[in-house]
């Protein structure tokens, strides 16, 4: 109901054929995210650090196809997109590589490849292992949360700064972009993130939450 109702409000479309959704989190309430998107018909990328999560959905059936490989995953984007095939494609890797990537395709082509996009990381706890920094892989990440809780979170900070720029730069081409109320414009705010709506007050922010935008 929330990607349908996003394209229903955002992109005025109750067909979400050929529309691509990308967004993090396939691990607890955010495993229905690869689901959600093939039963709304549009295409689904679903990044996630934990490959155990990725290999539980894609056991369940939730998630059609994995890929640890950026190439791959554009290629198929692009082909599902174009062919407006319903497809839920689980990225394992960080969320802001795949971010940045979109951005690169955006200003080496010319072309906007995404049409909606969201955050499902656990944002409430982003620093005891709800949100892992782009700058370190999985396991290394894991070893620096126990070892340097400190330095963890510096890096998660500067990882959610580089995470919200280059969300910006396809909202502002078009993309709409939705908070899923796991506090993550909240924790991007409070890493310096430029998040804040312009000539409002401090606590709203430019992107809307589904709770009041979406499904009120």
């Amino acid at each position: 109901l929330t990607v349908l109702n996003a394209g229903r409000r955002y992109l005025k479309a109750d067909n979400l054929s050929g529309k691509v959704f990308v967004t993090s989190g396939l691990g607890g309430m955010s495993g229905a995210q690869a689901k959600a998107a093939v039963i709304a018909g549009c295409v689904g990328i679903i990044a996630e650090v934990d490959e155990a999560a990725l290999l539980k959905r894609h056991k369940q059936g939730w998630l059609m196809e994995i890929s640890n490989n950026l190439d791959h995953c554009i290629a198929r984007l692009r082909d599902a997109r174009k062919n407006k095939v319903a497809l839920s494609l689980g990225y394992h890797g960080n969320v802001v590589d795949l971010w940045e990537r979109l951005v690169y395709e955006l200003d080496t082509t010319g072309e906007l490849l995404v049409d909606l996009g969201s955050d499902q990381t656990s944002c409430h706890n982003p620093f005891s292992g709800g949100y892992y920094p782009v700058q370190l892989g999985f396991e290394e990440a894991k070893q620096l949360l126990s070892t340097n809780p400190g330095k963890f979170r510096t890096l998660v900070q500067e990882s959610l700064k580089r995470h919200v720029a280059a969300v910006n730069r396809l909202a502002d081409k078009g993309m709409f972009f939705w908070d899923y109320g796991n506090a993550f414009l909240l924790e991007a705010q409070r890493a310096g993130a430029d998040v804040e709506k312009k000539g409002a007050n401090k606590m709203e922010f430019r992107y809307p939450s589904y709770v009041q935008h979406i499904m009120g």
